[in-house]
C-alpha cells in the first residue's frame, strides 16, 4: 500500500514535470520565431517621425496612493515622452501623506468644473484639478478604493480612445508609449497591449529617466533580472503569438477605452486586477464571438524596482499568487470552453494546472519523493535523476532566455554583467525557485481560506 503511494507520487511528479517542460519548450520555440519577426519589423518603427500623423491620442493614467516621494518625478518624466498627443491623469486614491499637496504646489493645480461622467462605478470623487502650467495634466482626488477603482475613475474623465495605465514608481523610456501603441495601429482588432518589465535596481537614473542600465549589485534583484527575462521573453511572448496572453503587467499597459468600459472596467474585489481584466476580456469577447487581439510588445519599455529583501519578495509573490487564483476562478467558465478557442482549451488549463496547482504539486512531489527515497521505497538513481533533470532543465530555460535577450535587444553590454547573469541563471534554480514555491503556497492558502486582503507597500531604495 505504501509502495503504491510512492509509485503514484513518482508518476504524478514525472508527468507534471514532463507536461510543464513540454509547454515551456513550445513557448520557447514560438518566442524565438516571434522575436525574429519582430526585430525585422522594428526597423521601420525606429525611423524618427514615421507614423506620427496616425498615432492615436492616449490618456495616461497614474494611480497614486501615498506616493509623495515619487509622483512629481513620475509626472515630469511622462511629460517628456516622445508621443504626438496625450494627456496625463493622476488619481490621488485617498492618500494619507502629502501626495495631493506636492502635486498642487509643483504643478499649480486649480479646481476644474469638469462634468464627471460615471460610466464606471467608483468610490466618491472629491474634486478634479487641472494644472495651470501644464494644460494636459489633470488630477482626480477621491476616496480610497484601490488601484482598479482609481483607473476606473480616470477612465470616466479621459478624453482619448486609448488609455495607458502606469505605476507611479515605474520608469518609462522616451519611446515606450510609441512602441506599445504600435499594435493598435497595425491591427485594428487590438484591444490591449503591454510590454516587457525590466529591473531598474542598480541602474543610473536622472529626472525620472534611465540613463545607463546596469545589473543590480544585490543578489535578490539580480536573480529577478533573469526571472523576468524568462517570464516575459518566453511566457508572454509565446502566448501572445497565439493570441492567448492572460496577463498584461499592471505597471504598463494600454487598453482600448470603449472595450474596457463595455466589460465593466477594472474589478475592485481582487488583488490581481491586472490579470483579471485580461482574463475577463478574453472571456467576454470570446463568448461574444468578437474578433480581437491582445498583444505583447517585447521591447524593454518599462523599468521597475524589484524587492531587495526577503520580506518584500515574500509580500509580492504571495500577492501575485493570490491574484492569480482570484483571476482564474472569477472567470472559470473559460475552462475547456470550445467557444473560447485556444484560450479556453490551452492557455487557461495551463495556468490552472501549472500556475494555480503548481505549488501544491511541487510540494507534494518533492516531499513524497524525498520521503520515498529516505525510507527506501524509491530507487536512489530515480530520485537523483528526477531532481537533477528538474534543476538542469530550469537552468537551460534561464540560459536560453538570457541568450535570446542578448542576441535580440543586447541591453546589458558589459562582459562582467553578462557573466553575472550567466552565473545567476544557474544558481537561481538551487534554492530561489524553491523559495518562491513556498511563497506561492502561502498566497494559495490565503485565497483558499479567504484571508483579508492587505496591501503592503513595496520596499524601495
Amino acid at each position: 500500500m505504501i509502495n503504491d503511494f510512492f509509485m503514484f507520487a513518482e508518476w504524478l511528479f514525472t508527468l507534471y514535470f514532463v507536461g510543464l517542460n513540454c509547454a515551456y519548450l513550445l513557448l520557447c520555440v514560438l518566442s524565438i520565431f516571434t522575436v525574429s519577426r519582430y526585430m525585422k519589423e522594428k526597423s521601420l518603427m525606429d525611423i524618427p517621425g514615421v507614423g506620427n500623423e496616425i498615432m492615436p491620442p492616449v490618456s495616461i493614467i497614474i494611480p497614486a496612493h501615498n506616493e509623495q516621494g515619487n509622483i512629481i518625478q513620475a509626472v515630469k518624466a511622462l511629460m517628456q515622452i516622445e508621443y504626438p498627443v496625450f494627456e496625463i491623469i493622476v488619481v490621488n486614491d485617498g492618500s494619507t501623506d502629502q501626495t495631493l499637496s506636492v502635486l498642487a504646489e509643483h504643478f499649480k493645480l486649480e479646481k476644474f468644473p469638469e462634468a464627471y461622467r460615471r460610466r464606471l462605478k467608483t468610490a466618491p470623487v472629491t474634486a478634479i484639478y487641472k494644472s495651470v502650467t501644464y494644460a494636459a495634466l489633470k488630477v482626480i482626488d477621491k476616496q480610497n478604493g484601490g488601484k482598479g477603482d482609481s483607473v476606473n475613475a480616470a477612465v470616466n474623465i479621459s478624453r482619448y480612445p486609448l488609455v495607458c495605465v502606469v505605476d507611479a514608481d515605474s520608469i518609462l523610456q522616451r519611446d515606450s508609449l510609441r512602441r506599445v501603441v504600435q499594435p493598435f495601429i497595425f491591427d485594428s482588432r487590438t484591444v490591449a497591449s503591454g510590454g516587457t518589465v525590466r529591473i531598474v535596481n542598480g541602474s543610473d537614473i536622472k529626472d525620472g529617466y534611465l540613463l545607463n542600465p546596469k545589473v543590480p549589485t544585490r543578489i535578490l534583484p539580480l536573480i529577478q533580472v533573469v526571472e523576468y527575462l524568462r517570464a516575459f521573453l518566453f511566457g508572454r511572448l509565446g502566448w501572445s503569438s497565439l493570441n492567448a496572453l492572460l496577463i498584461i503587467s499592471g505597471a504598463f499597459g494600454v487598453f482600448h477605452k470603449e472595450t474596457l468600459v463595455s466589460i465593466g472596467g477594472f474589478h475592485t474585489d481582487t488583488i490581481g486586477e491586472d490579470m483579471e481584466i485580461i482574463v475577463r476580456m478574453h472571456r467576454m469577447l470570446r463568448l461574444q464571438k468578437k474578433d480581437y487581439r491582445i498583444t505583447f510588445v517585447p521591447d524593454p519599455v518599462c523599468w521597475t524596482m524589484a524587492p531587495e529583501t526577503l520580506a518584500g519578495l515574500a509580500h509580492q509573490r504571495i500577492r501575485w499568487q493570490r491574484g492569480l487564483c482570484e483571476s482564474l476562478f472569477m472567470n472559470l467558465s473559460l475552462l475547456f470552453n470550445p467557444r473560447a478557442g485556444i484560450v479556453g482549451m490551452l492557455a487557461f488549463p495551463f495556468m490552472l494546472i501549472f500556475e494555480w496547482a503548481g505549488p501544491l504539486v511541487e510540494l507534494f512531489g518533492f516531499l513524497a519523493i524525498g520521503l520515498g527515497f529516505y525510507f527506501g521505497y524509491i530507487d536512489p538513481a530515480i530520485f537523483v535523476l528526477l531532481i537533477s533533470v528538474s534543476i538542469v532543465f530550469g537552468m537551460l530555460l534561464s540560459l536560453t532566455a538570457l541568450l535570446l535577450e542578448e542576441v535580440s535587444f543586447h541591453m546589458y553590454q558589459r562582459p562582467r554583467e553578462l557573466l553575472k547573469l550567466f552565473l545567476v541563471a544557474i544558481l537561481e534554480n538551487l534554492g530561489y525557485r524553491q523559495l518562491n514555491t513556498v511563497f506561492r503556497l502561502i498566497g494559495f492558502s490565503r485565497w483558499l481560506f479567504g484571508a483579508e486582503r492587505k496591501w503592503v507597500s513595496p520596499d524601495r531604495t
